[in-house]
C-alpha cells in the first residue's frame, strides 16, 4: 500500500511545522530562559557575596569596637590609679604638716605653760609676803 499524496503532504507539512517551531519559537525561549536562570543565579551568588562581606564587615566593626572600648577602659583604671595615688600622696603629706604643726603648737603651748607657772610662781611669792606683810604687820 502506497501513501496517499495527502498523507504525504500532512507528514511534511507537520515536520515543517516542526523545524519552523523548533527554529522560531521554542530555541529562542529556550535560550531566553537559560539567560534568566543565568541572571538569577548570579543574582544569588552576588547577594550571598554581599551579605558574607556584610558579615564580615560587622564582625570587623564590632572587634574594633570592643578593642577601643577596652582602651578606654584600661585609660580610664590607669587615670582612676592615678589620681587615687596622688590622693594618697596629699593625704600623707598633708597629715605629715598637720601632725608637724601640732607637735609645734604643743611644743609652744608646753614653753608658754611653763614660762606662765613660772611667772605665777614668781608672783604668788611675792604675793604672799605682801599678805604676810599687811596681815601681821612685818616683813617675813
Amino acid at each position: 500500500m502506497i501513501p496517499d499524496l495527502s498523507t504525504i503532504g500532512v507528514v511534511f507539512f507537520l515536520l515543517l511545522c516542526t523545524v519552523l517551531l523548533n527554529t522560531l519559537i521554542f530555541q529562542p525561549l529556550l535560550k531566553v530562559m537559560d539567560q534568566r536562570t543565568a541572571a538569577v543565579r548570579d543574582a544569588k551568588e552576588l547577594a550571598d557575596s554581599a551579605r558574607t562581606k556584610a558579615g564580615a564587615a560587622a564582625a570587623e566593626y564590632d572587634r574594633t569596637l570592643n578593642a577601643a572600648r577596652a582602651e578606654v577602659y584600661t585609660q580610664i583604671d590607669e587615670t582612676r590609679r592615678g589620681a587615687l595615688d596622688e590622693r594618697a600622696r596629699l593625704l600623707t603629706e598633708t597629715r605629715a604638716s598637720v601632725e608637724r604643726e601640732i607637735r609645734d603648737a604643743t611644743n609652744r603651748v608646753a614653753e608658754e605653760s611653763d614660762t606662765a607657772r613660772v611667772a605665777l610662781d614668781r608672783e604668788a611669792a611675792g604675793l604672799a609676803d605682801a599678805i604676810v606683810t599687811r596681815v601681821l604687820g612685818r616683813a617675813s
